[in-house]
Formats: C-alpha cells, structure tokens, sequence
C-alpha cells in the first residue's frame, strides 16, 4: 500500500531531523574541541547541512504534500493534525528565505562567532564590528523577507522563530509589569540583606573537582552520561537532541559555584529535550515549545531549584566531599544568603532572579534598535554603555563587561534575547503550581530525590511537545494564563523575608 502524502511528509521531517542532529554536533564542536584556523572549512560545512535542511522545507514536492495531507487531514490523529500545523509552519518560515540568504547568514555567522572568541579575548571590539554589521545586515535582510511572508513586522518575525506566537505586544505588557515594580523590589531586597550580609566564600576550586561535583549533581537530577557529555566554553551553552546530548559550562577556578550554575542551567535544557514525548521525537511536534519554554525550564533549576534552602541542604555535603571544605561560611543557610544575595552587577550571565530582567530590557532595546537601522554597529559600545547606566544604574569599564558578553548576536539570534525573561515569568509560575501539586516537594529536593518534580514537569510541560502554543502550554499546566503576577509574589516572598 502507497504511503499516503502525511506519511511522505513524516520521513521528509525525519530527514531534516538528521540534518539538525548533525548541525548541532558540528557547532558544539566549533565551540569546544574545532582549532580556530578551522572556522572557513567549518563554515562551508554549516552552510551545506543548512542548505539541505532549508531546500528541502522549500521543495515544491513538500508543500504539495502538505495541500495533500490538508485535505485528508480528517483520518489523522490529534498529534498527527498539530504535526502537520507544525510542518506548515517551519515550511512558510523556510520558504520566505532565499537559498543564497540562508547560505551568506550560514557563512557570516561561522565567521563572527570566531571573531567573537577573539575580541573577547583581546577586548577590541573594533575588529569584531566589521563581521557583526554583516550579521546584522543579512539579519535585516531575512527580518523583512520573513515579516512580509508571514504577515509580521520584521522584529515580529524573528521573535516567532525562537518564541512561537509570541508577540512584541504580549512581550511589552509583560515587561511592563515587572519593570513597575522591579525597581523598588530592588532596593528594598539589597537594604534588608546589608542587616544580615552573608560570610564570604573564597578559595581555589580547580576544574577537575568542579566537574566531578558537577557530574555529580547532573546524574542526581537525571541527566544521561551514557547519551550526553559535560565539556567546557567560554560562554556555557546545550547543543543536541535527546539521544546525544552536549551540555557546556564554564568553570572559574576562584568561583565555587558559577560552573555548576552553568552547568545546571544548561542541563535544565537538555532534561527538557529528555522530556519531549520519544514517539515524536524526529517530528516537528516532538520539538520544544520555543526557547521561552526552553528557558523557563533551565531557570527552574539553577535559579529556583538550586537557589532554595532544600537544594542546599542536600547541595552541602556534596560541596565538603569535592572540595574538602568547612566553616561556618558553608552552613547551608549561608550558602542561601550567598547565592540569593542581590547585587546591581554589569554581567547578564551572573545576574541575580531580580536584577536579570533589567539586562534582558536592555538588549530588548538594543537588538531592536539594531534591526531597525536607528542604531550602527560602530555605535553599540557607547549606545549600551547608556543603556547600562540608565537600566542597571553601572557603566561598564570595557566592552567586556558591556557589548562583547555575548554570543546571541554574533551566530544571528536577533529575537531570542525576550525568551530569558519570558522564561523566567513562566518558570515562576509553574513552580507555584507544582509546589502546590507535591507538598512533599521540599523533603524530596533535601533528600537529593528530583523524581517526583521531574515527573510533573514531563506530564505538564515536556510531553506536550510543541503539539500547543507557549500560551497555552502554561495555562494548562498552571491553570492560569501567563502573567507577572505569580513571578512578584515568589520574588516578594524569597527576598522581602527577614533575614
């Protein structure tokens, strides 16, 4: 019997899910192991999987099957009909992009991720520029394109791409009402805990103890060493699928805890992609749910889950085990104090739960001026040096500390930067529902038994795959949609609590 035109369609999207597989390999290994001389010969193998991916979303032979499948679609399942939504979807965002864009952007961002690593390095952002405005024009370029295809401003059409259905309107209404209240929450938060200040933690924490406490942690929560890796970069990141899993961090040898927060963050990521249901897993329904989902699961862990009296509990012995410490300084309740103190600081990557929004208002701004063309990108240092002092209340020293921190920009992710904070909103809100689900929550985190919060958010979250929207993926799971709300009373409760 002839497959019917959803099954072609199914073995169409498993190819591409190959092709993904494969890019995501290549780029951890630009990151992690590739020699910097390779860049070029690494940037013509991107492109080649990119355009294979890109021609065959943009093949007649699949739209056809997809008018086909439309009008059969009355045989086909649930999952099977949200499939099909979501192989139109990838198709109309591929078929808007020309194939010689898609190759140029492949090319340009290969090579300004490479100077990137050098300007952060050297500090000259000077050097980078010329290779980020390629970026940026290209970007401009596949923005309109994209908008015009799908009916959206430009901004619109990149922020759909990492955040499905996701507006700038929602996204504005949102800010807002955390923005209103933030920065007195603030204030109020770092007055009440200079009464109480923490003990400081110092000392060195070479990196082999620091991966072993990590890789301890990571089989505790339930990552898959037998599927996945843990390796260093210089800007912790996930790359991968379910069976083959990359997880990255960065390890400091005079910071105990920023590699593990790394790498914990990072591994919220990879148990999500562990979550997505495995009967659809080589389908577009089987994907993640946008990077706003994605986010909001890594914040589960290193600021929620990791950030709480129990988890530190359970953290303690962990930390006198790897790193042959004692004192009172590392009493659990001092490393609470420690971890939930709240400082104004320059690095997004290092930023408190409250003053993380305002670094994520501040490339919001900024990525869309950029798009625009009201602002050059000879013009960022000084423009974000602005931004810095205005949002944050500090001026950076050097771009280091200001427009050279991060990598979104260099590989393209013009859009992505509005997930952070929406996953932070969404991971707020579905931790209020779940500790009301399992009241035994606490014991169980203290105990080092992360089963029962991994099942819940398998059932609720990970499983649906991308068969809902973000919207009402959180409804559903929470009961409520999705407002600041649930963020400002766990926020209020956490930091306004005498110390």
């Amino acid at each position: 019997m002839a497959a019917s035109p959803y099954q072609q369609l199914e073995e169409e999207f498993r190819r591409l899910h190959a092709f993904r597989g494969a890019l995501a390999v290549l780029r951890w290994d630009a990151a992690v192991m590739m020699p910097r001389g390779s860049a070029e010969v690494r940037g013509e193998q991107l492109a080649a999987l990119e355009m294979e991916g890109h021609a065959l979303l943009t093949a007649p032979k699949v739209s056809r099957l997809i008018e086909r499948a439309d009008a059969n679609a009355q045989g086909l399942e649930d999952w099977q009909l949200a499939n099909l939504r979501e192989m139109r979807r990838e198709r109309d965002h591929a078929i808007a992009t020309p194939n010689a864009l898609v190759s140029r952007l492949a090319k340009a961002t290969a090579r300004a991720e490479t100077h990137w690593l050098e300007a952060r390095r050297t500090g000259r952002f000077a050097d980078y520029a010329p290779h980020l405005a390629e970026v940026v024009g290209l970007i401009r370029d596949r923005a309109l394109l994209l908008g015009q295809h799908l009916g959206l401003s430009p901004y619109d059409a990149l922020v759909d791409e990492f955040s499905p259905g996701v507006r700038t309107e929602e996204i504005d209404g949102l800010f807002k009402a955390v923005a209103r209240r933030l920065p007195a929450l603030v204030k109020e938060a770092i007055e009440l805990q200079a009464q109480k200040p923490s003990l400081p933690i110092t000392g060195k924490f070479p990196a082999a103890k620091q991966r072993a406490l990590c890789t301890e942690v990571m089989k505790a929560i339930g990552f898959p060493f037998d599927r996945g890796r843990l390796d260093e970069a210089e800007h912790p990141f996930t790359e991968g699928m379910s069976g083959d899993l990359r997880v990255t961090t960065k390890l400091e040898p005079n910071d105990a805890f920023q590699g593990l927060l790394g790498a914990l963050h990072e591994t919220g990521h990879a148990m999500y992609d562990l979550g997505l249901p495995k009967e659809w897993r080589d389908q577009p329904v089987g994907r993640n749910r946008g990077m706003a989902l994605e986010e909001s699961q890594s914040l589960i862990i290193e600021m929620l889950l990791v950030r709480s009296r129990p988890f530190l509990s359970y953290l303690k012995p962990l930390l006198e085990k790897h790193f042959g410490v004692a004192g009172p300084e590392w009493e659990a309740e001092n490393l609470y104090r420690h971890l939930t103190r709240v400082h104004r600081g320059l690095i997004r990557a290092d930023a408190d739960e409250l003053t993380y929004p305002a670094h994520i208002l501040l490339r919001y701004e900024i990525e869309k001026d950029l798009l625009s063309g009201e602002l050059k990108v000879e013009e960022l240092p000084e423009a974000w040096n602005e931004k810095a002092q205005s949002r944050l209340g500090l001026k950076p020293g050097n771009d280091l500390e200001g427009c050279l921190q991060d990598i979104h920009w260099a590989v393209g992710q013009f859009g992505y930067f509005p997930a952070y904070a929406l996953g932070a909103l969404i991971a707020m809100q579905l931790w209020e529902k779940l500790r009301a689900d399992r009241e035994s929550l606490d014991a169980e985190i203290a105990a080092g038994d992360f089963t029962g919060m991994f099942g819940w958010l398998r059932e609720n979250v990970h499983g649906a795959g991308a068969k809902m929207s973000v919207q009402d993926l959180v409804k559903t799971a929470s009961g409520r949609p999705l407002s600041a709300a649930p963020a400002m009373r766990y926020l209020e409760a956490k930091y306004l609590e005498p110390r």
